[in-house]
């Protein structure tokens, strides 16, 4: 079955390939299927935005889409940067920025708990809705560290590794991420789905 990923993000579509592999599931980005869209995420939870880029994907093609939307929750920020975790700052930063920004806001903080979270929706042409959630709790640091990963992964402190999560091979973050978690689950909802008729 063909599933639309209502994202460009390329290292979204790489984590979702990797984690969705040997099954009968082929992801395509929003330009490999020709689709141009920019749809507003005016949702207040990682739940609706996610939705709202899937739905939109769906609708345009006529084919089953997924989105995910994901952020970095702070305790010491009251959730923040929260479902804004993309756009935090402005549109005038990059990822380097947002994080950095973040080491600003919380510099004079103790409380450092923080967890990364991702929702992700499927909708599918006959009105089917799936969808996953996962989870990843951590700390935030005070320097960022390591190459790998995107968005606060170097800022992003796991304890139980005594790495942030940028320090993490690809294989080792889909292990333990919010993604990852988040995928293992609709990976399993998705099946049992496929197992029942449906006149998608």
């Amino acid at each position: 079955m063909k599933l639309v990923l209502a994202s460009n993000n390329k290292h979204k579509l790489s984590e979702f390939r990797e984690m969705l592999e040997r099954t009968d599931i082929a992801i395509l980005s929003q330009s490999e299927a020709g689709l141009e869209l920019e749809v507003e995420e005016n949702g207040t939870t990682f739940e609706q935005n996610a939705f709202l880029k899937a739905e939109a994907a769906c609708k345009a093609l006529g084919i089953p889409a997924m989105a995910d939307d994901s952020g970095l929750v702070t305790e010491a920020l009251n959730g923040e940067p929260g479902v804004y975790s993309a756009r935090y700052g402005g549109e005038g930063l990059n990822d380097e920025g947002r994080y950095r920004l973040l080491l600003r806001n919380m510099e004079n903080t103790g409380n450092r708990n923080a967890m990364f979270v991702s929702a992700i929706v499927c909708v599918f042409p006959n009105g089917d809705v799936l969808q996953a959630r996962g989870e990843c709790r951590g700390v935030i640091l005070r320097a960022p560290r390591g190459e790998n990963g995107f968005g606060y992964d170097p800022v992003f402190y796991i304890p139980e590794l005594g790495r942030s999560m940028a320090e993490l091979t690809m294989e080792e973050k889909n292990a333990i991420s919010h993604r990852g978690a988040a995928l293992v689950k609709f990976r399993k909802i998705f099946e049992e789905y496929l197992k029942e008729e449906h006149p998608c």
